[in-house]
């Protein structure tokens, strides 16, 4: 079994008669991305601040590294990164000096502290921008240096809130590459997010989170699977394709088979699997395939299967 850098267990936390964190419970492995996917008001930020020990739970426990973590536990939080929706960085100092300033709050110095600076303004892409001051930064290299802030101290965990929020197209790739990367260190990283395709990019699990509570979670495909959805293909065909149909029709992981005038359209479990097969299927019956589309459920479909409302409601 993978080691595990955090577990948390039926966390619950209530704000006068809201229910804003009910029984939410998850791990995440060493080198693991784990998303939290839901829609603002969800509770993703409200478990996330229990988890890093910002905010106090009425029930559950939380422990990072195999350290229960509670508001107090220095010995938790020194092996966590948190990177807030909120921009944290000095703008009158400069890239470098912001991550050196950091730094020496995590007692690092020296020739350490400034090999790890200039190994995370890699990281973080603003290598060549590591003398100039934040306050002329846009704002997506503002989240960027943010980031860094929290991958300073090379932590077990790494919490991310948010990250791409209102920043722009380039600086929001150069983030998600960036977050890509964290699982090749050892990192384990708790990202949340309201975007399905960041989730569908980066993470290797999801939980789904709603009304505080988490759905269900999973891989993409075991959350398609969950919810009985299935991959579409359809080819693009010439000639007669009704023994192609049959044939296909009779195959393990073929849900359904429809053939008309010059396509095949088909529903599987999972297209990756099957399409070879379906394509030696289709030649055998003697179909000229021109064309082949496939069309895969994502995390969205699955959201609004489980809450019957859209993401972004």
């Amino acid at each position: 079994m993978t080691q595990r850098t955090l577990v948390c267990n039926g966390l619950r936390k209530v704000f006068d008669d809201l229910v804003a964190v009910d029984d939410v419970g998850f791990h995440i492995g060493v080198g693991e991305t784990y998303g939290l996917l839901g829609p603002n008001g969800a509770g993703k930020t409200t478990s996330i601040s229990i988890i890093a020990g910002l905010l106090t739970r009425d029930g559950g426990s939380v422990t990072v590294g195999g350290r229960e973590m509670t508001t107090t536990s220095t010995d938790a939080k020194a092996l966590l990164g948190l990177v807030p929706q909120d921009i944290a960085v000095y703008p009158d100092l400069t890239a470098r000096e912001n991550l050196v300033f950091f730094g020496r709050l995590y007692n690092m110095d020296g020739k350490e502290l400034k090999a790890r600076a200039d190994e995370v303004l890699e990281i973080i892409g603003l290598s060549d921008r590591a003398d100039d001051r934040s306050e002329d930064f846009s704002g997506g290299m503002k989240r960027r240096l943010n980031i860094g802030i929290g991958l300073l101290h090379k932590p077990a965990l790494l919490i991310l809130d948010e990250p791409t929020v209102g920043v722009d197209p380039q600086s929001r790739n150069a983030i998600l590459e960036s977050v890509e990367h964290l699982s090749d260190e050892g990192m384990a990283v708790l990202y949340t997010t309201h975007y399905m395709e960041e989730a569908e990019r980066l993470c290797d699990r999801v939980g789904i989170i709603d009304h505080g509570q988490i759905k269900a979670e999973g891989t993409r495909r075991e959350l398609v699977e969950l919810v009985g959805q299935h991959d579409r293909i359809r080819l693009e065909t010439t000639g007669p394709v009704g023994p192609a149909v049959t044939a296909l029709a009779s195959l393990d992981g073929v849900a359904k088979a429809d053939g008309g005038d010059g396509s095949i359209e088909l529903l599987v479990t999972d297209a990756g699997e099957y399409l070879t097969r379906v394509l030696s299927v289709v030649t055998e019956a003697g179909v000229s395939v021109a064309g082949v589309d496939i069309d895969e459920p994502n995390l969205e479909s699955v959201f609004l299967h489980l809450t019957g409302r859209a993401l972004r409601d």
